[in-house]
């Protein structure tokens, strides 16, 4: 059996450890390499779903696909607060996330605070706010 078939196997069983130990070593962000760049993302993924929160927290200072992978998990575990420290923060990907979810669930008006407190002048995040579907 080869790493990528012990990975998958780790990963159906949930065990973790060991596939965050194997996707990760053949998994580089900016690789010529396409199975290289896409191992990269199985890991981000990995390391989401294993909920190593911190883990993701320090690579997404670096590495926008740990960003992305941090805001996904963070909004699947309903952690709005740490997705306002995000945007808060700087990060738009956050911010966008946070927005939306605020949005569909209802909460058009908070969503609008949001936007107002922490990136007024962003206009995507407006866009967002103002889409027909929230109505």
């Amino acid at each position: 059996m080869d790493w990528l078939e012990r990975a998958r196997a780790a990963e159906q069983l949930e065990d973790w450890d060991e596939a965050i130990v194997l996707v990760s070593a053949h998994a580089e962000c900016f690789s010529d390499d396409p199975d290289m760049h896409d191992n990269h993302l199985w890991h981000m993924d990995l390391l989401a779903r294993a909920e190593r929160i911190s883990e993701l927290t320090e690579r997404a200072l670096t590495d926008r696909h740990a960003g992305r992978s941090l805001n996904r998990s963070l909004r699947e575990r309903g952690m709005e607060a740490a997705l306002y420290d995000r945007a808060e923060d700087g990060d738009r990907g956050a911010l966008y996330v946070l927005v939306r979810l605020m949005c569909e669930t209802g909460r058009v008006q908070e969503a609008q605070k949001v936007v107002a407190d922490i990136g007024p002048e962003d206009q995507y995040a407006r866009q967002i706010v103002a889409g027909d579907r929230w109505t």
